[in-house]
């Protein structure tokens, strides 16, 4: 990387920056937190001014105030129920049912088969990819399994050894038992784990001998249990108490692991079982429903896991028609228009076009009482040649019959025009010869609506270089996904996802993305750093691994290749920096990876540092 491990002022940026690491990522206020006291509150601590206009802030951190007994309440937000709200106002309205997260109809047997198959994009909670790995494995039924998902695919019941055994209880590979029954009577909804923050505080007081407050104390402490040095307090105490309540050592220290786990964010038993019931609403209404969900989850960007390409593809996949912005038929938000088939058709809303203004948006619908028929009657509606020519490269004038290379040729004229005193007179446009525009190959209209709406609904990238892929012996993501366990295969696809959750002890987790649907990648710490720059610089990545098949079909990597050359000839003029990438939201290009509990030393500067295997 051109860079000497060996430089003074390299190893200290290197020693200064491990100093932050656990460090706070930032000091800011709290979007939804009100504090409310007694008497007024600005006689008891200073309060100041806001950049939003009628809001104040206090200026004393939370922790202080809580130390002081001030009532603190949080207000989170969550963009589900706004989707939520929108969807049922869809379905009252081209179904003419009224629905309420209490009439949904509980425990649907069928709803239950589409979160057990992992068919979750989009839906609250169990979207993501660790969540459509465990899926399969807890085979939900019923409401009270739900609310075990969302709680225990965090980072705590993970870290604290929780996830393996519950699985092996609830599949029966392992038996359940309890030292006694004033535990059992505490553990056995969770199949003897802690799941929940309400667990560990009764079984510190009932099997520990903890005080209600020294319970509630142990509850406030673990999320921060890691780094404010009251481990090995709470340690001895929870050990020695059971111990001497005739408990097993062994027993005590593995309870003390799956608590010490909540360090790193337990639920709340109260709080799981609010976001199961959201992710039971948000299933329910992607199976009876998808395309008002489809429709209702793109209203409601930014949120969520996945991008509306994501969205829309899989929509697709349930039989949902889905059509491109129109400057004719479109509305700010997505619509649905006429049946076909089983289901409303999707009409994607002007929100999706890239740099568009929703005012200017506003006057193009206002003013379209017929139909436009001609690019100037958009410009006279107050719209400006600019965002015309966003909405012509969006392929948005096709009920004109213009396709976008001439939509922007036309828009472009516009510039011509006479105005104010000259307005009404012949354009100079009108005077030039009639240009015969060559036509876009439908791989360049492709790569034209990646650019402009992050999506195309005329095919995929893939499909136009796959005889080139076939030649390389790549399968698809089908094929792949399709092939036997253990079997060595290559495959391909666009980047969609990659993580390394620091409860994966830096395994690296990619989803790819062909034409025909998704791979699920696992690459191993030393595989990452040799192949670091492929994995972070490519669009088109291929792989060589072997797949293995259980519940979720993963395949365990051994090579990697970036190809995204091959994207180059979609355009008659290559470029081999296509933007046909639609990244999720959970894509990190991440540091390297560093475990909290082995922070990094100035010393280890060589291991920080890529040695660039491609520069030998």
């Amino acid at each position: 990387m051109g860079l000497n491990h060996k430089d003074p002022h390299l190893l200290k940026v290197i020693e200064l920056t491990a100093t932050l690491i656990g460090f706070p990522r930032q000091l800011g206020q709290h979007t939804g937190g009100f504090v409310i006291t007694d008497g007024k509150l600005s006689d008891l601590c200073p309060i100041f001014h806001a950049r939003m206009e009628n809001r104040t802030n206090i200026e004393w951190n939370k922790d202080d105030i809580d130390a002081l007994g001030f009532m603190k309440v949080d207000v989170l937000a969550l963009g589900m129920l706004t989707c939520i709200r929108k969807a049922f106002d869809l379905v009252e309205k081209h179904y003419g049912k009224t629905l309420t997260l209490a009439n949904i109809p509980q425990d649907d047997p069928k709803v239950y088969e589409m979160i057990t198959a992992a068919d979750t994009i989009g839906v609250f909670q169990i979207e993501s990819r660790a969540q459509m790995s465990m899926l399969p494995r807890m085979k939900p039924t019923c409401f009270y399994d739900l609310v075990i998902e969302v709680a225990i695919v965090r980072p705590g019941p993970i870290q604290g050894d929780m996830v393996h055994p519950y699985i092996r209880r609830r599949n029966g590979e392992e038996a359940v038992d309890y030292p006694s029954d004033e535990i059992k009577s505490i553990l056995e909804r969770t199949l003897g784990v802690p799941l929940f923050q309400e667990q560990a505080m009764e079984l510190a007081i009932v099997a520990a001998g903890f005080t209600p407050g020294e319970a509630d104390l142990l509850r406030r402490t673990m999320a921060t249990f890691k780094f404010n040095g009251m481990v090995s307090k709470f340690e001895h105490k929870l050990i020695n108490g059971m111990t001497s309540r005739g408990y097993t050592e062994d027993y005590a220290r593995r309870i003390f692991k799956q608590l010490e786990g909540f360090g790193s964010y337990g639920f709340p038993e109260s709080h799981a079982a609010s976001f199961a019931l959201l992710v039971y609403v948000s299933c329910w209404l992607k199976f009876y429903y998808p395309e008002v969900f489809c429709a209702a989850l793109l209203n409601s960007q930014p949120m969520g896991f996945y991008q509306p390409a994501q969205i829309v593809r899989n929509a697709r996949e349930h039989g949902v028609k889905v059509l491109h912005p129109d400057v004719n038929l479109s509305q700010w938000d997505s619509i649905l228009e006429p049946k076909q088939g089983n289901y409303f058709t999707v009409r994607l809303g002007f929100r999706e076009i890239n740099g568009i203004r929703e005012e200017e948006m506003e006057k193009l619908v206002a003013c379209r009482t017929q139909p436009y028929t001609a690019p100037h009657q958009i410009c006279d509606a107050g719209v400006s040649v600019a965002t015309m020519e966003k909405l012509a490269n969006a392929d948005a004038f096709r009920s004109m019959d213009l396709d976008r290379r001439r939509a922007l040729w036309e828009v472009a004229a516009l510039h011509d025009r006479p105005i104010q005193l000259m307005q009404g007179q012949p354009s100079e446009s009108l005077y030039e010869p009639e240009v015969d525009l060559p036509t876009l190959r439908l791989s360049e209209h492709v790569v034209q609506d990646y650019a402009t709406i992050g999506l195309s609904l005329k095919g995929h990238p893939l499909t136009f270089i796959r005889h080139t892929l076939d030649l390389l012996h790549i399968k698809t993501a089908k094929e792949a996904n399709q092939t036997e366990n253990k079997t060595v295969i290559k495959t391909a696809g666009l980047i969609l996802i990659r993580q390394r959750p620091g409860t994966a002890k830096g395994v690296c987790f990619i989803t790819l993305e062909d034409e025909t649907g998704t791979t699920n990648l696992v690459v191993f710490p030393k595989l990452f750093d040799k192949y670091r720059k492929e994995i972070h610089h490519s669009k088109l990545l291929m792989v060589e691994g072997v797949v293995e098949r259980a519940e979720v079909t993963h395949i365990i990597v051994r090579r990697i290749f970036n190809i995204t050359k091959l994207l180059g000839d979609l355009t008659d003029i290559r470029n081999d920096k296509q933007p046909v990438l639609t990244l999720s939201r959970a894509d990190e290009k991440a540091a390297p990876f560093i475990p909290m509990d082995k922070p990094l030393k100035s010393q280890q500067a060589e291991d920080v540092i890529h040695k660039g295997r491609n520069f030998r």
